[in-house]
């Protein structure tokens, strides 16, 4: 039986014209309250308080910043202003954590393969290997290793 997986799903549907649900709601509503300003208030002053309801409601309905819509940004402004301010840094002692797989790996545990059927090469591989792991200081700690391989 197949199904039907649906898709875009992240994009809202146009519910009213070329208007989302929200978009009409956000338009539909700064469109009422200076509607009530010019019924009650004179024109010259219902202008002047129309206005920037009318871009804050524009704003709400189509403005995004960084993907993320306009009324997100506002509802995190007023979050950060109206919410607490105070951080308190509390120290935990904590025990450290032995990792497992590191464990696991000790130097003891490291297999070391075998190249050539020759127990010179294979001494002299050996040396240079360990010598890689501690090298030689130049304060003549140590012992010198010949870099050439037999």
């Amino acid at each position: 039986m197949r199904f039907q997986v649906p898709q875009f799903i992240e994009v809202e549907d146009k519910i009213f014209g070329p208007f989302t649900f929200k978009q009409f709601i956000y338009m539909g509503g700064g469109v009422g309250i200076c509607v009530v300003l010019f019924t009650f208030l004179p024109f010259f002053l219902a202008i002047l308080l129309s206005l920037p309801i009318a871009a804050f409601a524009g704003m709400l309905a189509f403005y995004k910043m960084n993907g993320k819509s306009f009324v997100e940004i506002v509802e995190a402004f007023l979050a950060y202003n109206l919410g607490s301010k105070l951080y308190i840094w509390k120290k935990e002692d904590k025990a450290p954590v032995a990792d497992p797989a590191n464990r696991s790996m000790s130097h003891e545990q490291i297999f070391v393969p075998k190249l050539s059927q020759s127990k010179l090469k294979d001494l002299a591989w050996s040396l240079d290997i360990k010598e890689s792991e501690n090298p030689v200081t130049s304060e003549g700690k140590g012992m010198n290793i010949p870099q050439s391989r037999v």
